[in-house]
């Protein structure tokens, strides 16, 4: 995670830069049938279980920072679905993409990743 101090009259504020992933995945076979919030589950998951700096968000119950853009009906296939991943550190598009393939199920593949500013 990368930080970065700022004085501002006698504290040190931290800033962390947060760097994000867009990714195309598809999502067929048996696993069109799972809901919406499941898949999100499932993102989260196997981010955990690959060791990626995903980051978490701040509160009560905080979860890992992961955007799917849109909600497919269930039972759909896509080959086609974008998410964002909020990362604490710079991860190489190819190391992600290799990392999380390894942690999910068959049916749902990512694709393409690439940096977002």
């Amino acid at each position: 995670m990368s930080k970065r101090k700022l004085k501002r009259g006698n504290s040190l504020i931290a800033h962390v830069f947060n760097s994000k992933l867009k990714i195309i995945f598809q999502k067929s076979g048996l696993l069109r049938f799972i809901s919406h919030l499941d898949l999100v589950r499932l993102f989260q998951r196997a981010s955990r279980r690959s060791g990626l700096p995903v980051t978490m968000t701040k509160g009560f119950s905080p979860r890992l920072k992961i955007s799917i853009s849109r909600a497919l009906k269930l039972g759909v296939e896509s080959d086609h679905e974008e998410a964002i991943f909020s990362m604490d550190e710079p991860v190489k598009p190819h190391d992600f993409i290799k990392a999380i393939n390894e942690k999910l199920p068959v049916g749902v593949l990512v694709t393409s990743a690439e940096g977002m500013n």
